[in-house]
């Protein structure tokens, strides 16, 4: 004789009961799921600087809810590219953050900082300056100490080379204007622009940013070496002294 089919389970016409998740899978594997889907429906640009950080953390941290630890970074660093921008050691000293994770996320850096470059690398500077200024801020914005960097450009205003020339404190950078024009000689170059950060967040020039500027064009022009202009960057925006006709 045949065998008696099994009863149907009553509890599995209850709404929602077919969609319900196994027992022992583990909730964040649907999470992961949903965002990369969102990620690729609606684009980065409407996702919040966590999810984003999440879906790069997926990647260095294959299991386990990374939610937390994203928005634990998010807290302590300000922002996406304040968490990019921190130094491999600080980011260790955040629970759950191993060398493997921070490597990644310089290496995540370290590609943002090459596609921005590229994007003015082979352009005249002055006619992307919406790109050049995107480059810098991704460059230094975030930076926890005050860079000084300058583009060398030749006669058609194309980047010869992109140098970081000096590197100082929180608030501070020495920057000596002999040794600017001298590097600018060296390398054939007939114009510049000069870039630094504050990593205080707010881009206005001090008197000290506006002084040192002066003397390097007062040096640089005799020698026929055009300072374009000085460009601060910060998490809060950019200032250009050409802008603020400082220059």
């Amino acid at each position: 004789m045949p065998k008696a089919a099994p009863a149907e389970d009553a509890s599995a016409s209850l709404p929602g009961f077919a969609e319900a998740r196994p027992v022992d899978e583990p909730h964040y594997l649907g999470h992961r799921a949903r965002l990369k889907a969102r990620f690729l429906e609606t684009g980065p640009e409407a996702l919040p600087d966590y999810e984003l950080l999440e879906l790069v953390l997926f990647r260095t941290l294959p299991r386990g809810d990374v939610k937390p630890l994203a928005k634990q970074l998010i807290a302590t660093f300000g922002s996406f590219g304040g968490v990019l921008a921190a130094p491999v050691e600080r980011l260790m000293e955040i629970k759950g953050v191993k060398e493997a994770t921070a490597t990644d996320l310089k290496i995540v850096e370290a590609a943002a900082r090459r596609v921005a470059k590229g994007a003015i690398g082979k352009r005249t500077v002055l006619s992307s300056w919406s790109a050049l200024i995107d480059y810098c801020r991704t460059a230094m914005a975030f930076d926890d100490r005050e860079r000084f960097r300058i583009l060398f450009l030749d006669k058609k205003n194309a980047l010869i080379a992109d140098e970081v020339q000096q590197t100082g404190t929180v608030d501070h950078t020495p920057v000596y204007p002999r040794e600017v024009v001298r590097r600018a000689l060296e390398l054939r170059a007939t114009a510049l622009i000069l870039v630094h950060n504050h990593p205080s967040g707010d881009p206005t020039p001090s008197r000290a940013d506006i002084d040192m500027t002066r003397t390097i064009v007062e040096v640089a022009k005799p020698l026929g070496i055009e300072v374009h202009d000085h460009v601060i960057v910060g998490r809060d925006g950019h200032a250009s002294f050409r802008a603020l006709r400082l220059i």
